[in-house]
């Protein structure tokens, strides 16, 4: 049997479905193409989650707002929803009522100014706190994107070498020789992206959505705050 027969019979047997090339890699191959599916479960369960997150946000902001807006007494408002604040738009309100109630006795301009003062730093305290909450796991995403690219390459490169060793050890330059390693390792490669592209498309997306939630809550915020400084003005 001549040894072009015999590696076209070697070709014939790989198995190059995605299963087959992960079942046949390298050892080193195959624990990379595992972190990378680790990768990819972790970065999507996050995806979800935040997701979730933000829309829920979105719903409680639109029903405390329109709550807000609709005329109720503040105090009334404040009993209702003092002990049950889900979303930061009630967050807000419940803190700048407690300050409002700490300091009822204001008998000078100057007392209202350190009244002014000390509200804006408590409820610029409270944002962001809230901002800081809705930020968590957006560093793991950040990471992911940059580096599930370098850790698939790691897995190319290692699996080219065998490759070219394979090509080494049986005197055959055939391409069917090496195309099972080369497929191996653009596999990785492909699990490399397939980790990535989604963790910066979601990175991006929720930045977006971060950068939208802290201006509505500044704008929010800057209103309260108006409005709780007039009533102090009047009493």
């Amino acid at each position: 049997m001549t040894p072009e027969v015999k590696t076209e019979i070697i070709a014939q047997g790989q198995d190059f479905s995605m299963f087959g090339l992960f079942l046949q890699a390298d050892p080193i191959v195959k624990g990379v193409m595992i972190f990378l599916l680790i990768l990819s479960i972790w970065c999507w369960a996050i995806m979800i989650n935040k997701s979730m997150s933000f829309r829920n946000e979105k719903k409680l902001q639109q029903e405390f707002e329109e709550l807000f807006w609709s005329g109720i007494d503040l105090k009334n408002l404040f009993n209702e929803v003092k002990h049950n604040h889900n979303d930061s738009f009630s967050l807000i309100f419940v803190t700048g009522m407690n300050e409002l109630f700490k300091s009822q006795n204001i008998l000078n301009e100057k007392q209202l100014i350190n009244f002014s003062i000390r509200l804006q730093n408590v409820i610029q305290i409270a944002i962001g706190r809230e901002i800081e909450k809705f930020e968590k796991d957006m560093t793991i995403l950040a990471s992911i994107g940059s580096i599930a690219p370098f850790i698939g390459l790691f897995g190319t490169v290692w699996g080219i070498v065998n490759a070219f060793q394979s090509i080494a050890l049986s005197n055959n330059t055939s391409l069917a020789v090496v195309a099972p390693g080369i497929a191996e390792a653009l596999f990785a490669t492909a699990l490399g992206l397939i980790a990535a592209i989604p963790a910066v498309a979601a990175f991006n997306k929720f930045s977006n959505d971060l950068e939208r939630l802290s201006n509505r809550l500044n704008y929010f915020s800057t209103e309260f705050c108006s409005i709780l400084i007039r009533k102090m003005e009047k009493n």
